[in-house]
């Protein structure tokens, strides 16, 4: 692990021309939502940036958001883990096992203390240690330790973030986010199930420009990526609002495009990049392939409901994680019917959490 080296040198070492780093320099401002004239400022950051160490602890969890990693485009998660940092500890990802993986860990941890950046996806359960363990050690305790002298955590994926599937009803585990524990560190969350893979790789290029995290909403969430929700920049919107919309997934207007409101899109109240960025190298997103948006970047979306029934028809624990809602007498065609625009703008505004009752009560 030699991070003496500043980034500048490791990729002139490596054969990579002043044009291809400025254009690495460049997607990065893209994704950070940056102006253009902020690229020679990051290229001169990261001409002088030592290789950050970086620790990837995986809890409870599928492996999916580490699948979702290894499948960003820009930057790569080859550039990104060879060029650009020194990930010195990753379950799924290194080498080493058993004692020697251990090791790799305990020493970037002494030798980077206060200056690694902690990564982490999956929950932690707290009912039972014996639940989820690492080398014999529970979740819990190993996040304690790993983040005790972290400079930065980064939560990836809604397990992470909030808990995700382990902490749906009835909780059996006693599954819990990194952030309901570690408390006196900064905390990034960056959910999804899993997460769009350039949204990651975006967190951690950010840091490595900046060292610092990005700007986040009120759920720890980088502005950048989940400052919009996904309904407003859907390319459906427009049926939605001629009150258009697909009864069943086969139907004329499912194959015309029209909106999946009706059959269960959470879009309104989801907020996340999926619409813009895309997957697949921007190939699409599941509205785009013909399937309603889950709502798998807001917390608690596994109790939210059917998947498949609309947002007009309120579930018990729909008000709780709304960030706002779109209470649309859809069956009558109105897609607008019931929304609060003042309400919604100062929501957009302030990313406040208003509730689908908050909207109702304005109504009245």
């Amino acid at each position: 692990m030699n991070n003496d080296k500043s980034l500048g040198q490791l990729l002139r070492e490596q054969g990579v021309s002043r044009r291809g780093f400025l254009k690495f320099c460049a997607t990065t401002a893209s994704l950070m939502a940056l102006p253009p004239a902020m690229i020679p400022a990051i290229a001169k950051a990261l001409e002088s940036a030592r290789r950050p160490s970086v620790i990837w602890l995986s809890f409870q969890e599928c492996t999916g958001c580490t699948e979702s990693l290894t499948r960003s485009h820009a930057p790569t998660v080859e550039g990104l883990i060879f060029d650009n940092i020194s990930l010195d500890y990753h379950h799924t990802l290194q080498a080493a096992a058993g004692h020697a993986a251990e090791l790799a860990r305990e020493v970037a941890m002494e030798e980077n203390k206060g200056k690694y950046l902690l990564v982490v996806d999956g929950s932690i359960p707290l009912d039972n240690p014996g639940y989820s363990t690492i080398a014999g050690i529970s979740n819990l305790e190993m996040l304690k330790e790993v983040a005790e002298h972290a400079a930065a955590i980064v939560a990836v994926g809604t397990c992470a973030a909030y808990g995700g599937l382990p902490k749906a009803q009835p909780n059996p585990t006693g599954a819990v986010s990194v952030a309901d524990i570690i408390k006196d560190k900064p905390v990034v969350n960056v959910p999804g199930c899993p997460p769009i893979p350039v949204v990651i790789t975006g967190v951690l290029a950010h840091f490595l420009t900046f060292g610092r995290l990005p700007e986040l909403d009120n759920l720890g969430r980088p502005l950048a990526f989940y400052g919009n929700n996904i309904h407003d920049r859907c390319y459906r919107r427009p049926f939605y609002d001629k009150g258009l919309f697909a009864d069943t997934f086969d139907d004329e207007g499912a194959k015309k495009g029209w909106c999946l409101f009706k059959l269960g899109c959470k879009g309104p109240i989801t907020y996340n990049a999926c619409a813009t960025t895309k997957w697949n190298e921007g190939t699409s997103f599941p509205i785009e392939a013909g399937h309603g948006c889950l709502g798998c970047s807001e917390p608690d979306f596994w109790d939210m409901g059917g998947f498949y029934t609309a947002l007009s028809e309120p579930t018990v624990n729909l008000s709780k994680t709304a960030a706002y809602g779109l209470v649309a007498g859809a069956a009558a065609g109105a897609a607008s019917g019931l929304l609060n625009r003042q309400k919604k703008a100062k929501a957009v505004a302030e990313h406040e959490t208003v509730t689908v009752n908050d909207l109702v009560k304005e109504e009245k």
